[in-house]
């Protein structure tokens, strides 16, 4: 199934610069308001003690929660009565919520060196460390880092490509046509037009760059690489090793599905368009990033790949409105023993697109209040994807539910990878036998049909995978200097081939700025949080199969009705971000380091069936 992970509100987005409250969209469909100078609002003291340090946190944590409520209400009203009205009021909250945030994470940086408890000591790192995108402390460079912020989202936001005829195409219209078309021509042309959009934000992310690595520092990081990669409970290059350590798991996979994928595609296009050896060329696969080739499954699924059922079909024909897609969802949290979602949350939500006004449509999970306040806002479709999606979201409010009674600091996931894997985790157990459960499916199809329904599955989630990798791989070697602005376009390719094996499929220069036409490069998104999720979803899967008792194959076990998975899946949720990530991974699965071998038995009758074919076919692997 093809699930795209799914975003907060832009506020919420906002508060994450500070605290990371929940991880945004891996999609490109997404904003984010820009840095003001500070105003300061807490309280200056010249005494650096524990004493201090600690009516500080309690005066930042009090204020942060407190405006994360006005933040969440405004965003909510603009996401769902879209006005030039509603925008301005967002927008303001924005930049109060940015100022705010900023000035105590350079007054938390006081209290660097402050023998703390390790509650405080956590709260204090989670003030100084989380911003993502720190403005210097010089009021000039300040306004300089908003105004280069705000030029590079407005450069990406209005972006279009206009071919010949004068029809000009948005980036989602540009995506929808590469995900339809199997025209070269047409898929090179989308391809490069989307690109050229990006190459007057290279000076600007130049500047970006000098300016918020100055801002890391004064709040005593060498770097905003070193500051980034610091929120992981770890030595930030203790991080990297366990990032390249996980990779290094899940490779030989993906090398196995490059491979079948690569071979087939040689097929549909022949030499000239897709060569046998080598990389691929990034526009055949389906996607403007080619970061998941879920679009192209038509083209390289095997023959008997149909599961011989449509879960479209099967909701149409048992009634299901979109209003009962819900409660069906509800209804697997339930049959894990969670309490029923509030009566507010079927008041105030959102599940149909309104007639009379606009509104945002991306799927999101909300939490207005930090308590029970919890809603969904969509415009469901009654479609097979978007009752995954369901699923997906009620994950993250099942979530937000569980930590209220945690302090504010600590209403988070472990980390910013697990918000996203909880939604991924209950959206692996909508499986044929969690369908014959409910009773939209009468019979559950034999194993043969699996190996279909598992390459769907990894034509976007391992395909996915060495992309989430490498964004930040990129941007952090940009940040601490590794990368000189020089080497922007070349280094990016370079990563992108030894990661992915894909290629740029016409000559690139330094002229142009690739990494600009991704999102989350000019709106300043951290991007391993999707490769994490990617990982600890399948090891949150596992474990919670092995919970429940399920001896079978893993791909096909579903939690549905095991109130054990439930209890101890609650129970990691519960601590939110109290405590360090290894000690909520170690609640669920045993262990406190993350592990890619769930990834590996997940998909192993997968992995046999791709290596079979690649032999069968001679297939050189490796690019």
């Amino acid at each position: 199934m093809n699930l795209p992970l799914k975003r907060p509100s832009k506020t919420a987005l906002l508060v994450a610069l500070v605290l990371g409250t929940a991880a945004c969209s891996e999609s490109d469909n997404v904003s984010q308001s820009n840095a003001a100078p500070a105003n300061g609002v807490s309280q200056q003291t010249n005494t650096i003690d524990a004493s201090s340090a600690i009516a500080f946190i309690n005066q930042a944590e009090a204020d942060l929660a407190q405006l994360s409520i006005e933040a969440n209400r405004a965003e909510w009203i603009y996401s769902n009565f879209i006005t030039e009205d509603t925008a301005a009021l967002s927008a303001a909250m924005g930049e109060k919520v940015i100022s705010t945030s900023v000035r105590y994470a350079t007054e938390a940086a006081k209290y660097a060196n402050v023998e703390l408890d390790p509650i405080n000591a956590r709260k204090l790192n989670s003030l100084r460390s989380s911003l993502v995108l720190p403005a210097p402390l010089d009021p000039l460079k300040n306004a300089e880092l908003a105004k280069i912020s705000s030029e590079l989202n407005g450069l990406y936001g209005k972006g279009k490509y206009c071919f010949a005829d004068g029809k000009c195409l948005t980036q989602p219209e540009l995506s929808n046509l590469m995900a339809e078309s199997s025209d070269p021509a047409v898929l090179l042309e989308a391809w490069q037009g989307w690109r050229d959009i990006a190459k007057p934000m290279r000076p600007l992310f130049e500047r970006e760059v000098e300016l918020a690595n100055e801002g890391a520092r004064d709040l005593g990081y060498q770097d905003l690489s070193e500051l980034w990669r610091s929120q992981y409970d770890m030595k930030p290059e203790d991080f990297s090793a366990e990032l390249d350590r996980l990779w290094g798991q899940i490779k030989p996979l993906y090398d196995s599905l490059h491979c079948y994928v690569r071979g087939e595609l040689n097929q549909k296009y022949g030499d000239e368009v897709a060569p046998k050896t080598g990389p691929i060329p990034a526009h055949l696969l389906g996607n403007m990033w080619a970061q998941q080739w879920g679009t192209i499954y038509n083209s390289v699924a095997p023959d008997n790949a149909d599961p011989g059922y449509n879960v479209t079909a099967l909701l149409a024909e048992n009634n299901y409105d979109e209003v009962k897609m819900v409660k069906q969802a509800e209804g697997f949290f339930t049959s894990l023993g969670f309490d029923k979602l509030p009566d507010s949350f079927w008041s105030r939500s959102m599940f149909v697109q309104p007639q009379d006004r606009d509104v945002v449509c991306h799927a999101s999970a909300w939490d207005l209040d930090n308590l029970d306040d919890i809603r969904i806002k969509m415009c469901i479709q009654k479609t097979s994807e978007d009752f995954t999606v369901i699923h997906h979201e009620l994950g993250h409010n099942f979530y937000q539910r569980a930590y209220k009674e945690q302090p504010f600091i600590f209403k988070n996931s472990a980390n910013d990878g697990f918000h996203e894997a909880i939604g991924d985790t209950i959206a692996l157990s909508i499986t044929p036998k969690y369908l014959q459960q409910i009773g939209l499916l009468d019979t559950v199809p034999d194993a043969d049909k699996d190996i279909g329904l598992l390459l769907k599955q990894a034509l976007d989630k391992i395909a996915f995978m060495p992309f989430g990798l490498m964004i930040d791989q990129w941007r952090w070697q940009v940040f601490n200097g590794t990368i000189k602005p020089e080497q922007y376009n070349q280094a990016w390719w370079q990563l992108r081939e030894k990661y992915q094996g894909v290629k740029a499929p016409i000559a690139r220069t330094e002229m142009d700025f690739d990494p600009g036409a991704k999102y989350h490069v000019p709106g300043n998104v951290p991007y391993t949080r999707y490769f994490l999720a990617h990982v600890l979803q399948f090891q949150f899967h596992k474990a919670l199969c092995d919970i429940a008792g399920d001896t079978g194959p893993v791909h096909r076990c579903s939690i549905y009705g095991n109130k054990e998975a439930g209890s101890k899946l609650n129970e990691m949720l519960e601590m939110g971000a109290s405590q360090p990530w290894p000690e909520a991974l170690n609640v669920v699965t045993g262990t406190k380091q993350m592990d890619a071998k769930a990834v590996l038995d997940y998909f192993a009758p997968l992995q046999v069936w791709l290596d079979e074919q690649n032999t069968q076919a001679s297939r050189q692997c490796g690019w």
